[in-house]
Order: structure tokens, then sequence, then C-alpha cells
């Protein structure tokens, strides 16, 4: 044997936080969030903008910097028990389908992702959307903007609408919108917010959202337990995780694929059904069976602790502590239902030990989620007439290497699919994630397990809360893929 000593691994290269959009890896710190979608009319007069606009774009440096100035004025502003004001800052992002690039006369084919290379309307109908058939062309029911070709779209994250706003402005500015010169023109712009008090960082269902982003080696410091933590590669193309680094183009380095959804909720339509099924069990009051009901739909009691951990009541000390709030794995299940059914959200879209423990890996399956919810709170006419009234819903964005791997999949093979998890090998099949599960123009069927001591007990979902009204896929480049590939 020899005396000599193995060589340590070779550490990853670090992250160059300057050269990554900021939105990818650390979040747009924001209140308030407008997707501003845009078709280019000038090539060269937009290339020419452009080089003028990058140094506009905030990156995760900054970002983090950002991050850094509210925790401070958190903590020198919060005494007393007041809420702080909020801080003005912004920060502006950009991304582009595969027809922006097509337009611009760039060559993404090493891009390599059909998903994006065909576009998420063409997606629609594989997605599960609903639509109709114009011959053999399916037209997804979307609202009109999303229906027409979208060359890309500025991210605009804040702390108000005035501080957005006057980005929003800053960018036809630059752009010279409305003026003869114009290099883009503004297909829509969406504005998303923060649900107000106590309900900040929850859906309009009410249930906590973001619990579960992954953990990025090598950006993350100290991540809480739960799931393992991912390679950037994941989330980055280029880097260590992604699975076609060598293919790429040098450009598309530091670069991550972008999806955009618009999800409508009918939220007073999925009160009434949660109420109406909830769970007669001894010891429950109504609200507390129609709590439980509800939570084993999601995964999580609104708070945002997993019902695997606290199947029966809440416990928002648990959902509070981010020790705990996230540190399960849905372990030693497959024969029955109890803790969290198979069907719900969370199980669904990260399905944990259900695969691991049966030697599938599912890093190339995770996303970092970024969405921010739009549309005003319930009015007291929708809650006595339990029916939508108003537009309200989810801005669905996600970041990943891959979108087939990451967002087709898990909405395709997971969300969609009734069998998924053990549906054939357990005596109950456990039917589509009932919350963003889609079968286009079929009924949704039967979801088991939603009462915990019997399992074969099933809920028809015949009605549908989440429906999608539009989308695209989009690339968000690296800060030199824009400076010198993108501008002129």
């Amino acid at each position: 044997m020899s005396d000599q000593q193995p060589l340590p691994p070779t550490p990853a290269p670090a992250l160059d936080l300057k050269n990554i959009q900021g939105d990818i890896l650390s979040g747009l710190p924001k209140k308030t969030e407008t997707f501003y979608f845009f078709e280019i009319t000038d090539v060269t007069g937009f290339r020419t903008n452009l080089r003028d606009f990058v140094p506009v774009i905030k990156t995760v440096a900054q970002t983090l910097k950002d991050r850094e100035a509210i925790d401070k004025h958190k903590k020198e502003s919060g005494h007393g028990g007041h809420k702080p004001p909020t801080i003005p800052l912004v920060g502006v992002n950009i991304a582009f389908s595969h027809l922006g690039f097509a337009k611009l006369g760039i060559d993404d084919t090493k891009l390599v992702d059909t998903a994006f290379l065909s576009g998420q309307r063409q997606d629609a109908q594989t997605l599960g959307d609903k639509g109709t058939l114009d011959g053999d062309k399916f037209v997804p029911d979307w609202d009109a903007p999303f229906k027409q070709d979208i060359h890309g779209v500025f991210v605009v994250a804040g702390d108000s609408h005035v501080t957005v706003d006057r980005k929003v402005q800053l960018i036809e500015q630059r752009f010279k919108v409305g003026t003869p010169t114009a290099s883009i023109s503004k297909i829509v712009s969406i504005v998303g917010d923060v649900r107000p008090g106590d309900q900040d960082g929850h859906e309009h269902f009410g249930y906590l959202d973001g619990v579960s982003n992954p953990a990025i080696i090598g950006f993350d410091k100290n991540p809480p337990p739960g799931p393992a933590p991912v390679r950037p590669g994941v989330l980055l193309l280029g880097q260590d995780g992604d699975e076609d680094k060598d293919g790429r183009d040098p450009w598309m380095a530091d670069g991550s694929f972008l999806v955009f959804r618009q999800l409508f909720q009918n939220v007073p339509e999925f009160d009434e059904f949660v109420n109406t099924n909830r769970l007669q069990l001894p010891g429950l009051s109504a609200k507390e069976g129609a709590d439980l009901f509800g939570a084993r739909l999601v995964g999580r009691w609104k708070s945002g602790a997993p019902i695997d951990l606290t199947p029966f009541f809440d416990d928002p000390e648990l959902a509070d502590d981010p020790l705990r709030n996230n540190n399960f794995h849905f372990t030693a299940e497959r024969d029955f239902q109890k803790l969290c059914p198979f069907a719900a959200h969370i199980r669904k879209t990260l399905p944990r030990a259900d695969l691991e423990d049966l030697g599938f890996s599912i890093e190339n399956r995770r996303i970092a989620r970024r969405g921010i919810q739009f549309g005003p709170e319930l009015t007291r006419a929708e809650k006595q007439q339990k029916k939508t009234l108003l537009g309200r819903g989810l801005l669905f964005v996600s970041y990943q290497s891959s979108i087939v791997n990451g967002f087709q999949f898990i909405q395709q093979s997971w969300a969609n699919n009734a069998n998924f998890p053990f549906g054939e090998q357990t005596p109950e099949t456990p039917g589509l994630d009932p919350i963003i599960g889609q079968s286009g123009d079929a009924p949704r069927g039967l979801m088991s397990g939603v009462n915990p001591n019997t399992p074969a007990t099933t809920v028809d979902l015949k009605d549908v809360w989440v429906i999608p009204r539009g989308g695209e896929y989009f690339f968000s480049p690296s800060i030199k893929a824009l400076r010198e590939t993108i501008a002129l």
C-alpha cells in the first residue's frame, strides 16, 4: 500500500454572481411585480437599445445586496412591535422566447430543449390545458395576448407600484415605445401583488407557498434540512448538473429557462368544495374537518405545516420553524395514505422518498419557483354567492436548466398522471393532483386518500379550480450573453 494520501476532490468553480440575472438564484425582492411582454419590431434598433440597457439589469450579486439592505432596515426600524415600512428597491430582468431569438437572428438550437423551441402555445394540449381543435391545430382557451407571438418579457419587481411603474416607464423610454423609432411594442403587461397582512406569502386558496424551493450547492449557505441540495446546473446552463452542459454554445452558460403561466383561481368554488366535503371525524369541529380536508388536498396546512409531520391538526409553530417545516420525506407509506395522500399537491410535485427510496434521483426534476399572486381579495358578494366574480390567481414562474425535465415533466408525468405515485402497487389509485392537475376537456376523475382512516375513500375532482389562461417559455441569458451576443 502507498503512504501517499489521495488528492482531495477538485472544488467546483465558484458561481459568477455578477453574470447571472437576479431572479434565478435569489429571487428579486418584491411586494409587487410587473411582467411586460413585448414584440421586437426593429431588430437593429432593439439590439442597440439593449446595449445601453444591460447595465440596468439586476444581477444575483446586486439582489443579495438588496436583501441585506432589507434585513438591516427591518432590524433598525422594527422596534416596538411595529412593522417597518418598506425601502424603495426595484429590479429588472429580461428573457426571450425562441421566437424572439429567431427574430433577432440568433441561433438557439443548442439550447436543445424541445419545449422551449416549440413554445408553450404548441405545448398547451400536452400540458392538459382546455382548448378546441381548428382543423389539426389545437387552440388553447387562453387570453388573447398569449395567442400571439411573444418575443420577450421584462420582469420588473419592487417594493411598490410607484417604483415599479417608474422602471417600466424607463424601459419604454429606452426602447422608444410609442414613437416612430420604437424597437419593441407592448403586447400586454400583467401586475402581481403579494397578498396583504397575514396572507403575505400565501396563495389565494390561503396556503403558504414557496416553502420547498431547492437549495443550490455552492450558493445557499447552511440550507435547512429537507430534500437534498441540488447542483447549480439544475437551474443554470453550463454548470455542473446541466445534462447538456458539454453541448451548449458558450453564450448560453449561466442562463436559465423561465416558464411563465397565468393561473386563475376559483377561490369561492374551492372553499365551497372543501366545506362540502369536510371530514367528519370524532373530536373535530366542522371547521377543523374542513381545514383537514383542504390540507389533505394540498399536503400542507394553510400555515405551511406539512401534514406528513402533523396529520390531524395544524401546528403554526412547526410551520414557522425552517429547521422542521420541510424536513420530511414521505417514507414508508407505500401501503397506506394515512399521513399524506399520494395525490396531494406537494407530494405530486416533489415526491421525495417515494422515488428516492426506489433508487430514482429527482434532482433534475427540481425547479425554482418565483411566482406572485395577482388580483383582489375575495369580496363580500363572492363569499355570499360562493362564486368567482373577479379574476385572481397566481403568476407562476419557474427557473430550470431543462423545461422538458423540469416544469413540463412535473406537470405531464406527475400532476396529470392519476397513477403516480404507486398507482399500480397499492389498492388505491392516487388520482390527479387536485390543485394543478389538468385533463383538458375530459373529467379529472377520483382522488383517493382524502380520509386518513379509510384511504380507499375517494372524492370526485369534477370541478377545476386552477385555470391556465396563457403563458410562454423563455430563456433568461447571462449578463455576458446579453452584452456580447444579443446586444450590438
